[in-house]
């Protein structure tokens, strides 16, 4: 999602190597770790941005199941890329948080969380005046209803959705599964 390639945006910003992507899919929607709708086509963003990927299924939406599966494939590319860090697009949920710094401090792996605790409107605006282009692939909160599927978010967009969060009162970036997003150009 946006959270993610926003993350690696900074991350070589700020003179870190980024290299290899990780995608752990989740078995559902369900999942409270993992992103979900349309991971199969991060094949073609890793494509693009010219960095290799991993890619393991998780047999369960189990939070315990899903960092098995994420501790392998983090071994995995510690193997294969000598990585010293995992870098994640989490903004507010602490629970994913805790769950990343818990299996990178097993592994002796950093993390990086660039985009961690940032204001959500600054956030949203950063994205779009940095020529990111995300659609919105999933919605599931109350002001967002089918018309927001499909559509390449733009600043006119961005401020309905600061309408649309203040009159029902879904976290703006949406992590909280309030909609899920797809980059298709950055």
């Amino acid at each position: 999602g946006k959270d993610s390639t926003y993350s690696i945006f900074i991350a070589k910003n700020q003179g870190h190597e980024i290299k290899c992507l990780i995608s752990v899919s989740p078995k559902s929607d369900e999942s409270h770790l993992l992103h979900h709708p349309n991971l199969k086509w991060t094949r073609l963003q890793s494509e693009s941005m010219n960095i290799p990927q991993l890619v393991i299924d998780s047999k369960s939406d189990d939070t315990d199941t899903q960092m098995d599966s994420l501790e392998k494939i983090l071994l995995q590319a510690k193997e294969k890329f000598g990585i010293e860090g995992l870098l994640h697009g989490g903004i507010k949920s602490k629970f994913q948080k805790e769950k990343f710094e818990k299996i990178c401090n097993k592994l002796n792996l950093k993390v990086v969380a660039p985009l961690w605790d940032t204001n959500p409107k600054k956030y949203m605006s950063d994205l779009i005046n940095n020529g990111f282009d995300f659609m919105l692939i999933s919605v599931s909160s109350d002001g967002l209803d089918d018309s927001w599927l499909g559509k390449t978010i733009t600043k006119n967009d961005l401020d309905d959705l600061i309408r649309l969060s203040e009159k029902f009162g879904f976290n703006l970036n949406f992590e909280g599964g309030e909609a899920e997003s797809f980059v298709i150009n950055c």
